[in-house]
């Protein structure tokens, strides 16, 4: 997910400019991620080679936003906040790019041709409908009308748009819930999601062999999108809560370059008794993702450089994240279209949506997202 986004800090604290680093390299990972995914469902593989885990991204995610909403919030309710100050800052800070995705989105499947991957034509009233229902991020029933590219996905116009459903909920929880847990408690709802969290993972609950859940309305991926959230969300929270930073050196690139390797894992076979990928995929989100972000909120850049990439990276993670994967509906029926199934085969075309990606976002972020976010925190924010 974003995800998949950072909470706004408090005015008068400063960023964790490692963690904004650290986000950008997630979420380009992510694109790379999804890239590799287009040759397996032009193959019709389940197994994607190249960056096999990246969509442990989210998970990434979810955990990096407890944290810093637990940073910036934690100590502001009852004195400068309130929960609808509280909602109404989270959807300045989202919902803009949520509907630039969507409507990035609508452009893409019109230039498809309005059809399904299957090649059934879908009419404008379920355009517009299912354009409705992803602006107030009301999921898509798997087979319905409106779900229009006919593959599942809650929001179709934009799929990865199904773990800010997921990023909305914890926020919501937090709001009305977690937040008034006291640290014990709070320890023991971590603890308790965790159980839940490998269970789900180690024996294979969803089927899929992966935690790659979430993203469709059926019983077991709510269920696994809610745990897939509330484990990393509620572990960032606690993070936050207890943090006392260590003495490290480095921390950007070594974080940094334990992401990358822990994303390219090929895909781990073996499913009776358990399943070794799940396993792997517990003891990356469980273990490995809360030490990463210890690491990275305990370093600091060393010069004006670095913090201006780790600046840029943590600007354009969230944009890019929400509106990539428009271009990526485009790759992968290109590549359908043409049946290429390599990298060597596509690689002038994988740069150019990678890097235009980028700077699409970057131009969204600049002309759109900032700007809106300034006119609406001037227009419906109090000053406290």
């Amino acid at each position: 997910m974003l995800t998949h986004s950072s909470a706004t800090f408090a005015d008068s604290k400063p960023h964790y400019d490692l963690l904004d680093g650290l986000r950008g390299v997630a979420a380009l990972l992510v694109v790379w991620y999804h890239v590799f995914e287009g040759y397996a469902f032009a193959g019709g593989s389940p197994i994607i080679k190249g960056i096999n885990h990246g969509y442990l991204a989210v998970d990434f995610f979810f955990i990096l936003s407890g944290f810093v909403i637990g940073y910036a919030y934690d100590d502001r309710w009852e004195k400068t906040l309130t929960v609808k100050d509280f909602f109404k800052r989270r959807l300045i800070r989202l919902h803009p790019m949520v509907v630039m995705g969507i409507v990035l989105g609508v452009i893409s499947f019109c230039i498809q041709g309005r059809v399904q991957w299957d090649g059934a034509h879908v009419s404008t009233s379920m355009i517009m409908l299912s354009v409705l229902c992803a602006l107030f991020f009301i999921p898509a029933l798997p087979g319905a009308g409106y779900e229009v590219r006919g593959n599942g996905e809650m929001f179709p116009l934009n799929g990865p748009s199904w773990s800010l459903f997921f990023e909305y909920i914890g926020n919501i929880l937090y709001a009305l819930f977690i937040r008034r847990l006291s640290n014990k408690l709070l320890t023991l709802f971590v603890c308790g999601m965790g159980v839940a969290l490998f269970v789900f993972t180690t024996f294979n609950v969803s089927g899929y062999g992966n935690f790659g859940v979430g993203w469709t309305l059926d019983s077991v991926n709510l269920l696994g999108g809610l745990v897939r959230m509330l484990f990393p969300f509620s572990m960032g929270l606690l993070m936050s809560r207890n943090f006392k930073p260590l003495r490290v050196r480095g921390a950007f690139w070594i974080c940094s370059a334990v992401l990358l390797g822990l994303f390219s894992v090929p895909y781990l076979e073996g499913t009776d008794p358990i399943c070794i990928n799940g396993l792997y995929e517990s003891f990356c989100i469980i273990i490995v993702f809360p030490l990463l972000i210890w690491l990275g909120a305990s370093g600091s850049t060393t010069d004006k450089s670095s913090t201006r990439i780790c600046k840029f990276l943590g600007d354009i993670s969230y944009p890019l994240y929400i509106i990539h994967y428009p271009f990526m509906y485009l790759f992968y029926a290109w590549l359908i279209d043409k049946q290429l199934f390599t990298l060597g085969q596509t690689w002038q075309v994988v740069a150019c949506v990678y890097i235009g990606s980028i700077i699409v976002a970057y131009l969204c972020l600049k002309l759109y997202d900032e700007p809106v976010r300034r006119w609406l925190s001037r227009k419906f924010l109090a000053r406290k």
